[in-house]
């Protein structure tokens, strides 16, 4: 079963207009502890340009034998989305907790979360 801060490739298809589409590589966002339903959080990979590095949304990730990355990629927080386990097809690694938290702040600028002082 994906668990909280890895990376699988899931099956993202069908999709609908501006949805993340195809086989991709998907991190696991979601709490381990959530297991009442058979899906995952998770924020889709797509492959890095240039002009991501000024969308506060896109975090990017360089490959690693430990996150079986092949290239350059971005994490696209503003396509967080929920699915079933059903969808995903195989594992191919696990990110560091540093660039783990940089997702989940990027997901907190999407929906304009500010935590409490």
């Amino acid at each position: 079963m994906p668990k909280r801060g890895e990376l699988w490739i899931a099956n993202m298809d069908p999709s609908i207009g501006d949805e993340i589409q195809k086989k991709r590589p998907v991190v696991v966002i979601g709490s381990d502890s959530i297991r009442e339903f058979e899906n995952r959080i998770v924020v889709p990979i797509t492959s890095w340009q240039p002009r991501f590095s000024r969308l506060p949304w896109m975090v990017n990730l360089k490959p690693s034998d430990a996150n079986g990355l092949d290239n350059e990629s971005g994490a696209d927080a503003a396509q967080i989305k929920s699915i079933s386990v059903r969808r995903f097809v195989y594992r191919i690694g696990r990110l560091p907790e540093s660039n783990l938290q940089e997702i989940v702040a990027a997901v907190a600028v999407c929906i304009e979360y500010e935590e409490s002082v």
